[in-house]
């Protein structure tokens, strides 16, 4: 027992930062052994940094398959072992009798760089990459930084209570500066972890390849809102900030959606009613305002329409429920297309009509469950028109290069056969008077 009170009172003074001030000031650097010590110190840091780098070396040389929680261990692997390097250390020199210092001290900067390299390393995780997610993970860690100044000097319970007798007018209940920090401090930890669970529960429902695809997105979306909306309703009761305050903004609110935000919020709700009826998917081919284009990307607000020249439509969302949309896609992926080909009339039509299918059967991209057609379609001034027509699988990757290949396919075999290409011809005969022969 003995043994175990003395282990247990020796971990819980490691990271008590006004006994260790008091020491620090008294002792630093009076004495020989705090060089020592912070030589030790130093030592601990270096060899920790070391190991780490092998450990993350390992860990890049494995090439496993990128993972959240690799980001996490990368970031706190030097860290955690500076932590075990000190309380190694500081146990090994208080057994020779002397007080820890700067082991101490290095204890309680690497126990607050977990705490901080944690927070930033599940907000890289949970938040978007956007160009302000590293500014905000860099302002995080900022701040957390001079918490731990404020912390360990002792700062940290002055600036509590003045922010307790700060009081701000909220409603009939006033509440001090400090619990409205801590409440958005606590709103903004919860809806981070519900960010992160709800980008873990999108993964899932991605790779599930049993559902279709606008069902996982509309299912994402739901589950992603459903738990940020939960995480400011647990948050703010647990900093004793009544939830019946908020009635007054969400009258507020809904005035505002049904006036100045009713297109807005039309958008969002036909968003949502595009996905879960499934009348437009990722892929399709699309035709909204004599503007064709192939789904990219959808949104809540939006849908994006990509041309095969390269522009991008942003279509809003309501005009997928109130105008005519035309979708090549909607009862199978595959678009038909046909291309036409004139011959000479003297031409072995039966021959051409089956160079015309062979050549658009060698296609991969050309679809073999409904196999392509050749048709005779007229007869012109100049030749016999021809038409070979086939189904293209996917759509969304253009018809340049695949009609390029066909008709490539079709002039080669032409030419080894014989079969001529015909071309405008005029034939002039001049006559003569019977006056003028005799």
């Amino acid at each position: 027992m003995m043994l175990v009170e003395t282990v247990t009172r020796f971990f819980s003074s490691l990271f008590v930062p006004q006994e260790f001030i008091a020491r620090l000031l008294s002792h630093s650097f009076h004495q020989p052994e705090g060089w020592v010590e912070l030589f030790i110190a130093l030592a601990c840091m270096v060899a920790a940094f070391v190991a780490s780098r092998m450990a993350r070396s390992s860990l890049m040389m494995a090439r496993l398959r990128p993972m959240w929680w690799q980001h996490i261990v990368r970031r706190l692997s030097w860290p955690v072992l500076t932590v075990a390097a000190g309380i190694a250390a500081s146990a090994v020199w208080e057994t020779f009798g002397y007080s820890a210092v700067w082991l101490r001290f290095l204890l309680l900067a690497a126990y607050w760089m977990v705490i901080i390299r944690t927070v930033v390393a599940v907000l890289h995780a949970a938040l978007p990459k956007h160009h302000w997610s590293a500014t905000l993970e860099n302002v995080s860690a900022s701040v957390l930084w001079l918490w731990f100044v404020l912390w360990i000097s002792g700062l940290e319970n002055r600036l509590t209570e003045w922010m307790k007798s700060l009081e701000i007018p909220f409603g009939s209940n006033p509440i001090s500066l400090y619990t409205a920090l801590t409440g958005l401090l606590s709103v903004g930890v919860l809806l981070v972890l519900m960010l992160w669970i709800s980008k873990w529960i999108s993964a899932k429902l991605m790779a599930a390849d049993s559902l279709d695809m606008s069902l996982r997105i509309v299912l994402s979306k739901v589950i992603r809102t459903l738990l940020i909306v939960l995480s400011v309703l647990i948050a703010l009761p647990l900093v004793g900030i009544n939830l019946s305050v908020l009635s007054v903004f969400g009258g507020a609110l809904g005035v505002g959606i049904g006036f100045g935000l009713q297109k807005i919020a039309s958008n969002y709700i036909s968003g949502f009613i595009i996905l879960a009826d499934r009348s437009i998917r990722l892929g399709d081919r699309l035709t909204v305002n004599e503007f064709t284009g192939n789904v990219v990307k959808m949104t809540p607000r939006f849908v994006v329409l990509r041309s095969p020249g390269g522009q991008d439509a942003l279509i809003p969302n309501e005009t997928f429920v109130t105008d005519m949309v035309v979708n090549d896609s909607y009862t199978s992926r595959a678009l038909y297309q046909f291309l036409d080909v004139q011959v000479a009339y003297k031409t072995d039509l039966e021959q051409a009509m089956q160079i015309m299918l062979q050549a658009a059967s060698a296609q991969e991209r050309v679809s073999q469950e409904q196999p392509p057609s050749a048709l005779l379609v007229g007869f012109g001034d100049n030749g016999v028109n021809l038409r070979i027509g086939f189904w293209v699988k996917d759509p969304e990757n253009g018809f340049g290069s695949l009609f390029s290949a066909i008709l490539m396919n079709i002039w080669q075999e032409f030419n080894a056969a014989g079969i001529e290409f015909p071309f405008p011809q005029r034939e002039v005969r001049i006559l003569g008077e019977q006056g003028d022969e005799s």
